[in-house]
């Protein structure tokens, strides 16, 4: 049997860079997408170390147009597709008073963070149908604390993600009698070059008790996490949200 093959978009960097390595050193051959070229030699490096096949394919996915590329190009490399990551995402380009939200701001975000991965979604889920599955399959989510906590001043962001969140329910019903888990996973405050610019604010907040676990969340939180997810160990739980932020979004008096 040939190994699993897992798509990670926003693979370059950051969380999914992480999630990558973590989802090869499970055994999946993967398949990265980014909106950049910079990283791929590093990324090529850490996978292949780990003994599992490389793929990248450079693309923006809110250009729907490039979606059946990036299938094809995920079945020409490996001839199978058991995992889609949906990682990729923006934050939002200005933060300020919610009442001075500009349309091209929104739309950037939406056309991103959840019109392009719903699109992509379905590209890759149509195309996993059409072939025996033989390893475990799953679609896992990166969501975001903020598809329940509000944040005025980036209602963009929580808007997209909350529609994410909407999206991955809809989409473990109709998958869970193919037998294709579905998965939303929220990370909380994780450090990362999109948390760089407000990193000491958020360690003052930290310090002060924001995080009830009293630390930032690393990639490599949800790495493991998302690898988890993929194996198929927890397939009976299609439809879970894994809320990866350290109790900081349990309610509390």
């Amino acid at each position: 049997m040939s190994r699993p093959a897992a798509i990670v978009t926003g693979g370059l960097r950051g969380i999914g860079r992480v999630i990558a390595e973590a989802l090869a050193a499970e055994g999946f051959d993967l398949t990265v997408t980014d909106v950049r070229e910079k990283g791929v030699a590093e990324v090529r490096a850490a996978v292949e170390a780990c003994g599992a096949g490389f793929a990248f394919h450079q693309a923006d996915i809110s250009d729907l147009a490039d979606h059946p590329k990036l299938v094809e190009a995920a079945l020409g490399a490996f001839g199978r597709i058991d995992c889609l990551v949906n990682n990729a995402g923006i934050a939002s380009p200005a933060r300020g008073d919610l009442l001075d939200l500009k349309p091209e701001n929104f739309d950037r975000v939406m056309a991103v963070n959840l019109r392009g991965t719903v699109f992509l979604t379905q590209a890759v889920v149509k195309a996993m149908l059409k072939r025996s599955a033989g390893h475990p399959r799953s679609i896992v989510n990166i969501t975001s604390v903020s598809a329940e906590m509000a944040s005025p001043e980036r209602a963009d962001y929580c808007m997209s993600k909350a529609g994410l969140a909407m999206w991955t329910r809809n989409l473990a019903l109709r998958l869970a009698d193919e037998n294709i888990a579905v998965f939303e996973v929220r990370p909380g405050i994780i450090r990362t070059e999109m948390t760089a610019g407000v990193a000491e604010k958020y360690d003052r907040l930290i310090a002060e008790g924001l995080v009830p676990a009293r630390r930032w969340g690393e990639p490599e939180d949800v790495g493991r996490a998302v690898a988890g997810l993929a194996t198929g160990r927890f397939g009976f739980a299609t439809g879970t949200v894994v809320n990866l932020d350290g109790a900081l979004s349990v309610p509390r008096l």
